[in-house]
């Protein structure tokens, strides 16, 4: 019960914080239920100072739902290269379609039939529902998680799927009535987390809720949230071949395996076989090795080492694109993209210094 009475007691103190010491973003200007919608998903796992610049281009090329609906894919694929997580943008586009087909170009304004779209779980439900049709629904959010579980000292694991949903409700009780506050309620949380009540240095002299934080009161803060045991990540070992004929340099795509269904030069997880070996295996004719380096790239669950090999051939069972069509047109995610550095460090004609 005095927790319960804590949370009672934050919307009249974040809300009077929030005014003075809001962000001025691009998505907050206009939070039709499309803008806010695509704001969300593009901050899933990405940082809001990167998604600026995306957002505004997809804005513009993309300006309404049925915009998005009818886009190609490549072009959307392109227009989101380098915010990583490729699934997003296709969900994206299905729950586009399903809204023009099913909803007649107009968002749902039910929870619930929000959560009927493609890839909208509960947070992307209520982040639209409270922040562009003002309703009083909750959406929890690692920083939410974060500014909750210090401010009331609770241990639950971040990862339990009953205390979100608990704190869901126990947060929509506690909004203010159906309108503008309930939009400004949910973005002062959000605020709150990104620019005090932060991961590993949280400014508790500056926060609002100070006066009522028990982790402030007990110096606890590096306490919560708890985390739940970190999962070793598999590695794997990965040929990426750069291979450069006549007509440009070789994309297809992928069709298992992580990216899947994304534009890749041709790659390979190995288990000791050489680039020759592979190249061999696909009917790559005529080729030389030019160049070759190494990268890392990390994945959610998987950790790719990798080896990107350069290599001028006759001919290959592979589409190929001149370098122009590939920065302009072509997708790439960034575990491939930064192969292209290979060019500007050896030049893209054959005048290299081999490397072994």
């Amino acid at each position: 019960m005095e927790k319960e009475k804590l949370l009672q007691r934050i919307p009249a103190p974040l809300l009077s914080w929030y005014d003075s010491h809001k962000r001025a973003l691009p998505w907050r200007e206009n939070p039709t239920p499309y803008r806010v919608w695509v704001s969300e998903i593009m901050l899933q796992q990405t940082r809001v100072e990167a998604v600026k610049e995306y957002y505004l281009r997809f804005m513009k090329e993309l300006p309404t739902v049925e915009h998005l609906a009818a886009c190609e894919e490549e072009k959307l694929l392109k227009l989101w290269e380098g915010l990583g997580y490729y699934s997003r943008a296709r969900n994206l586009q299905k729950a586009a379609r399903q809204i023009v087909l099913d909803f007649d170009g107009a968002f749902p304004n039910d929870i619930r039939l929000l959560q009927t779209l493609s890839g909208v779980g509960a947070y992307t439900a209520g982040a639209i529902a409270s922040i562009a049709f003002g309703k009083r629904a909750a959406a929890v959010d690692g920083n939410v998680l974060r500014v909750i579980s210090r401010l009331t000292e609770n241990a639950t694991p971040i990862n339990d799927i009953a205390y979100r949903k608990a704190l869901e409700e126990r947060l929509t009780a506690i909004y203010p009535p159906e309108g503008e506050l309930c939009s400004r309620f949910t973005q002062s949380l959000f605020e709150l987390g990104a620019l005090i009540c932060k991961p590993r240095s949280p400014e508790c002299a500056a926060c609002p809720l100070s006066f009522l934080c028990q982790a402030n009161a007990h110096n606890t803060q590096a306490l919560f949230p708890v985390q739940p045991p970190k999962k070793a990540k598999r590695q794997e070992d990965v040929y990426v071949f750069l291979i450069q004929t006549d007509e440009g340099f070789c994309i297809r795509r992928r069709e298992e395996g992580v990216l899947k269904g994304m534009n890749e030069f041709p790659s390979k997880v190995v288990y000791g076989e050489s680039a020759s070996a592979v190249l061999d295996e696909w009917g790559v004719y005529g080729y030389q090795e030019l160049a070759r380096e190494r990268f890392t790239h990390i994945f959610t669950h998987i950790r790719w080492d990798i080896t990107c090999v350069w290599v001028r051939a006759e001919s290959a069972p592979f589409d190929a694109y001149t370098l122009d069509e590939i920065r302009e047109k072509v997708s790439l995610p960034t575990a491939f993209k930064q192969c292209l550095q290979m060019l500007s460090h050896y030049g893209t004609q054959n005048q290299v210094q081999l490397i072994p």
